[in-house]
């Protein structure tokens, strides 16, 4: 990504759901501590799976899927590592997915992600034209989720470019109160000081 890491690991957070991965339709945190100095995330994520017809009599028709998803962001490394895993249809499936952001090594200010998939399938009729299915619905997400992290990253960018124009409408109000308060205080000094009267001038007196 031609993005920041702080940037690109901000829209990884906020990456679901976006109308490009209908498929995502909710992201809970379960969990999230620091341990040190380490974000540990615990969350789980609520999936729309588009079964193939051949398939729907092993594993039903459409329905919600889940997986638990851990992550660790170590920002002294300025790494951050995300692994989920399926928790529907694990007798049957076993899909491990791995994402590792890091800042590119000789590109400074890219971030450098990296995708690692794992499927394993057991006790299923037609098994490799199921891998086949997975492998191609990853390929695709893939690609689909690196344009909803770019369109995340340009919602970032602006809500940045809005905060900061905010704050120096807030700057600039603060500096013109404060002249005016100035203006004040020098044409109270400049006025002359009022004379005693009544009994406290004949007090004086």
């Amino acid at each position: 990504f031609s993005h920041p890491w702080e940037v690109v690991t901000q829209a990884a957070w906020r990456k679901y759901p976006n109308p490009l991965n209908p498929s995502v339709v909710a992201i809970d945190i379960v969990d999230r501590t620091v341990q040190d100095g380490r974000l540990h995330s615990h969350r789980l994520i609520t999936t729309k799976w588009g079964v193939p017809t051949w398939a729907q009599p092993v594993f039903g028709r459409d329905k919600l899927g889940y997986a638990s998803e851990h992550s660790i962001v170590d920002p002294e490394k300025r790494v951050m590592t995300m692994m989920s895993k399926n928790l529907s249809f694990s007798k049957e499936l076993d899909l491990v997915e791995r994402l590792t952001y890091t800042e590119h090594p000789t590109q400074p200010g890219c971030t450098l992600m990296t995708q690692e998939a794992v499927v394993t399938i057991q006790g299923v009729p037609l098994s490799s034209h199921l891998e086949s299915f997975i492998a191609g619905s990853i390929s695709t997400n893939a690609t689909k989720g690196r344009q909803a992290m770019e369109l995340v990253i340009s919602m970032i960018k602006e809500e940045i470019g809005e905060l900061k124009h905010s704050v120096d409408d807030i700057a600039t109000g603060a500096k013109q109160v404060a002249s005016r308060v100035e203006g004040l205080v020098t044409l109270r000094t400049d006025e002359p000081p009022p004379q005693p009267q009544g009994w406290f001038s004949w007090f004086r007196g």
